[in-house]
């Protein structure tokens, strides 16, 4: 199910960078850089040395995203249409919905996954879906903090306001991606519309630097034996996720005054 999830997920989508893991990650980062100064000749060198910490992904007890379907045998059989295939891609929808719900927006209670619009350390801004000046202002955040942002993510709502907003030739300046069909790109940065980003918010993220770790690869399993008396089929669908910053400043979260 890994390929038609992943096409299904507007943020697996997107480009983060997965990494196929089977138990608890600790990938090291660079906190801090070296002090680099003037020295003049003969003199001592001053020491400096990198300054390291590391990201945690996928804890023993982060819990998994799982269902269970059953349908009747008979149905089955009698479906003019390949039902099976059908009920595998509406499981591969919701659970790809149920997975940017937490991607997006999980607060990571309970050992669940903390989504990208509750990371600590991110950078933030003022989202005005009226103007090109906020956005604007959240890319120069963004470069100011040393990061070339490849990825917006916008509300439908907010998107449409934007995508209504003109230039002073009469120009909308939400235009086409020629490269990609289907995609537009806002101030050169490709944008993803998903309704689980609330309205009143905009991420703009170098997705290089947004972690996935995926313990289990989105699978359906079917099982004919478990309704047994029932004569009915059980189609079960189980992921495990997690989500972390290799860099926080990495994202910027703008949102509405």
């Amino acid at each position: 199910l890994v390929q038609p999830l992943e096409s299904e997920s507007a943020f697996l989508a997107s480009g983060p960078k997965i990494i196929d893991t089977n138990g608890p990650i600790r990938i090291p980062r660079i906190a801090s850089g070296l002090t680099v100064g003037f020295v003049g000749e003969g003199a001592q060198i001053p020491e400096s040395s990198v300054g390291l910490d590391e990201v945690s992904m996928l804890p023993s007890t982060l819990k998994s995203l799982k269902v269970i379907s059953r349908v009747t045998s008979e149905v089955l059989r009698s479906s003019a249409q390949s039902l099976d295939a059908i009920l595998k891609a509406r499981l591969a929808t919701d659970t790809a919905k149920a997975l940017d719900v937490a991607l997006f927006t999980g607060n990571g209670n309970a050992n669940t996954i903390k989504g990208l619009l509750n990371q600590t350390g991110v950078a933030t801004g003022v989202l005005d879906a009226t103007k090109t000046d906020s956005l604007l202002d959240g890319i120069g955040i963004a470069r100011a903090n040393e990061v070339k942002p490849n990825r917006w993510f916008l509300s439908p709502a907010d998107y449409l306001s934007i995508r209504k907003i003109k230039d002073t030739s009469g120009k909308y300046i939400l235009q086409p991606d020629l490269t990609a069909t289907g995609q537009e790109v806002l101030f050169g940065v490709p944008v993803t519309v998903t309704a689980q980003i609330p309205t009143g918010k905009a991420v703009l993220a170098d997705m290089n630097l947004v972690a996935v770790a995926r313990d289990m690869a989105p699978s359906i399993t079917v099982d004919s034996s478990r309704y047994f008396d029932t004569d009915e089929v059980a189609l079960r669908v189980v992921c495990r996720y997690d989500l972390a910053l290799l860099q926080p400043k990495a994202v910027t979260i703008l949102t509405a005054a």
